[in-house]
């Protein structure tokens, strides 16, 4: 199996610490003036979404996790799980809300995700970075109120609360960036 050594360590490596694989969000190499180089990283658990601060130094090996992606289908909350389905088998997977938790704000029935799975068990979801989402709920428009940059909430049919330009109504469908959690435009 593959090794990562502290001079592979950027932004989105994954690697295995004792048997739980992690991905690197924040990264920064640091040379003391007295002794070795090393490296100080903050990487993002698969299992339960936690960051934990790691740091690594020059003899520091780690395993590269054995991950595979597959595409499903969301279904449907059944009050204790989310339901995904297989769109090649159809078979059906149930996943916690903790395994679901970043995703889960931004899909909605018939979305199309991908399910992480690490030596073969299910463990967490990625949504689609661009989702198109309706306006549920907003403040109404005062006069006077500009396109100058400022901001008011909405809240998503999905329930995600973003930061919308003014001039947006309840109905309107807008894009939204699932990654970073923002509006990109007003869907046409």
């Amino acid at each position: 199996m593959a090794t990562i050594g502290m001079g592979d360590i950027k932004k989105g490596v994954r690697l295995e610490i004792s048997g739980v694989p992690y991905r690197v969000i924040d990264f920064q190499h640091v040379k003391p003036g007295k002794g070795a180089a090393f490296v100080r990283c903050k990487v993002k658990s698969f299992l339960n979404g936690k960051v934990v601060e790691k740091t690594i130094h020059a003899g520091d090996k780690f395993e590269v996790p054995n991950m595979a992606h597959t595409t499903m289908q969301y279904l449907y909350d059944d009050g204790e799980m989310l339901q995904f389905m297989d769109n090649e088998s159809f078979e059906q997977l149930g996943l916690s809300y903790e395994q679901c938790e970043d995703a889960s704000k931004w899909i909605k029935d018939g979305t199309s995700v991908q399910i992480v799975f690490h030596n073969n068990k299910a463990i967490s979801v990625e949504a689609p970075e661009i989702m198109e989402l309706m306006i549920t709920e907003t403040p109404p428009n005062f006069k006077g109120d500009t396109s100058s940059g400022s901001k008011k909430p909405a809240t998503l049919e999905t329930g995600a609360v973003v930061q919308v330009p003014y001039h947006l109504l309840e109905g309107d469908m807008i894009r939204v960036n699932t990654v970073e959690g923002e509006y990109m435009e007003k869907v046409k």
